[in-house]
């Protein structure tokens, strides 16, 4: 349980946003404008589309079983290299050059986050879930006015870094430091009707009602549900958004972008 509940913003990054330079600039500088009035605010991020050329770089192909990136140990050293490494630092040189003060680690620094496996059935090798997160250095970094950039690699139970779903690794932290948003920036606008029109805001119910009638669908699924879970878990608000350009977090923020879920009042 986090000592400042209520007060944190956890931003998750992904989908094509990841890959694009000007959006991650745009990005870096809204969170230095959040952190410089003292909120705290944590940026998780994933990378798997710089997994999968730097696999194919050594000339080895991505494996996937159902979906989900098989991750062998030699798998498991590019994922670590790739998300702790390149793409992690290039976050915290964006964010020094938008004016913040970043600190780059991994779910492993600090026992951040803990997994365990996926599936029992060790189908998916080094692939796990947070089980357990020590939020004790996110909170250091913050009193010392840092902005943590947290890469999802965890620390596995046989002692070795395990790959986690960034979704998944940000939806833990913001669970365990009952934090006040969790933000998705991705392709995704935000959660739309059945005329194609963003709805601003949703509880588990309208989820579930969306989920029956069709309106949600395929991948949708999974994360609005897990959205619904977060809020459970006491998160104030879970909201879903695309990117618009400068300033798209604090729309975000006030409601004026994306879908937000809460509970029901």
């Amino acid at each position: 349980m986090s000592a400042n509940p209520g007060k944190a913003v956890v931003v998750k990054i992904g989908g094509s946003m990841a890959e694009d330079r000007k959006c991650l600039e745009e990005l870096a500088a809204d969170i230095a404008k959040l952190a410089a009035t003292g909120q705290r605010v944590a940026l998780v991020h994933g990378g798997g589309k710089d997994i999968n050329r730097n696999l194919q770089w050594l000339g080895q192909e991505p494996k996937f079983v159902d979906g989900l990136r098989y991750t062998n140990d030699a798998a498991m050293d590019m994922v670590e290299m790739t998300l702790s490494g390149r793409v992690n630092k290039l976050l915290v040189r964006l964010l020094i050059a938008a004016g913040a003060k970043p600190c780059g680690i991994s779910g492993v620094d600090g026992s951040l986050f803990a997994a365990t496996p996926l599936r029992d059935d060790g189908a998916l090798g080094q692939v796990g879930k947070v089980t357990d997160v020590q939020t004790d250095l996110v909170e250091a970094l913050w009193a010392g006015g840092f902005v943590p950039v947290v890469s999802p690699v965890s620390l596995g139970p046989d002692g070795n870094s395990w790959n986690v779903n960034a979704d998944d690794a940000a939806a833990a932290l913001a669970s365990a430091l009952v934090a006040k948003r969790l933000v998705f920036v991705s392709d995704v606008p935000g959660v739309l009707d059945a005329d194609k029109k963003r709805i601003a805001s949703l509880n588990p119910t309208q989820i579930e009602d969306l989920i029956a009638s069709g309106v949600a669908n395929g991948g949708m699924i999974p994360k609005l549900r897990g959205c619904a879970e977060t809020v459970a878990a006491g998160v104030a608000g879970v909201v879903i958004s695309g990117w618009s350009g400068p300033g798209s977090l604090g729309q975000i923020l006030n409601g004026t972008s994306g879908t937000i879920i809460q509970a029901a009042s």
